[in-house]
């Protein structure tokens, strides 16, 4: 693998840097959501770096419209967002933000493939809102599941809770022969003894290198939990044991 790393921000945002560009996915401000203090910080770039914000659907914890305030700092930064994401350009004005930057913006729909310079996208339909996404790029490729997780709630009930897990299946199928280095994916402790399916499922399903546990609320005490569960210790392996926000994981060399 190319000498690369992969930096937990918080939450579900990771942050990819690959050759001479820099992907970002599903950030937002530390202070967006009630209850919580989000401490991760993105690294600053020199103003000509290629950037490319991913956020996977309109959710607070994916989504900060602040990010399109990047462009002015980043002359090439673009933008891939789910089209439930509405930027007119009269709320832009609204907010102090020049509508231009409409102009770098790419609107995704599940179940379609994109080309952004040479990134090839290709986008999941998400059992929440919005998308996930397969993204290839100088060799490497990423699968980011936004909320496309195998969701099951105690009283939502049998009918509700086995339509989602055969829909995230049936996404899950879609990149299961395909090559995937890094896969985030959810695995949260609100879910409780369900928190594992998901994960579980790519795990099992997926040919991905290494997996990210992610949108666990800042508790990460299950990876470990999970890992012992598996018996297979080169399965194990494949997952990645979060600490702490802004963790920075190396790769190749």
């Amino acid at each position: 693998m190319k000498n690369m790393q992969v930096i937990f921000i918080h939450h579900s945002c990771f942050l990819v840097e690959v050759e001479d560009k820099v992907l970002i996915f599903d950030y937002f401000a530390g202070d967006r959501i009630n209850g919580y203090t989000f401490r991760g910080k993105l690294p600053t770039y020199a103003p000509d770096t290629k950037i490319y914000m991913f956020a996977s659907h309109t959710h607070q914890d994916h989504f900060d419209m602040d990010i399109l305030r990047w462009a002015a700092q980043y002359e090439n930064i673009k933008y891939i967002l789910s089209k439930d994401i509405h930027i007119s350009p009269n709320f832009l004005k609204k907010h102090g933000i020049d509508p231009k930057v409409r102009e770098q913006v790419t609107f995704v729909s599940a179940e379609h493939e994109y080309e952004v310079d040479d990134l090839e996208i290709m986008t999941l339909r998400s059992t929440d809102a919005g998308v996930a996404y397969y993204v290839k790029t100088d060799g490497v490729s990423i699968f980011h599941a936004g909320d496309l997780n195998d969701w099951k709630w105690e009283g939502a009930g049998d009918l509700i809770n086995g339509k989602q897990t055969r829909e995230f299946r049936h996404q899950i199928k879609k990149i299961s022969d395909k090559p995937i280095n890094f896969a985030f994916v959810p695995m949260d402790p609100r879910q409780k003894n369900d928190m594992f399916l998901g994960i579980d499922y790519v795990l099992k399903n997926t040919d991905a290198e290494f997996i990210f546990p992610m949108h666990m609320w800042q508790d990460y005490s299950g990876i470990k939990e999970y890992k012992k569960r598996i018996s297979n210790s080169g399965m194990a392996d494949r997952i990645i044991e979060i600490e702490r926000e802004n963790q920075v994981f190396p790769f190749g060399g």
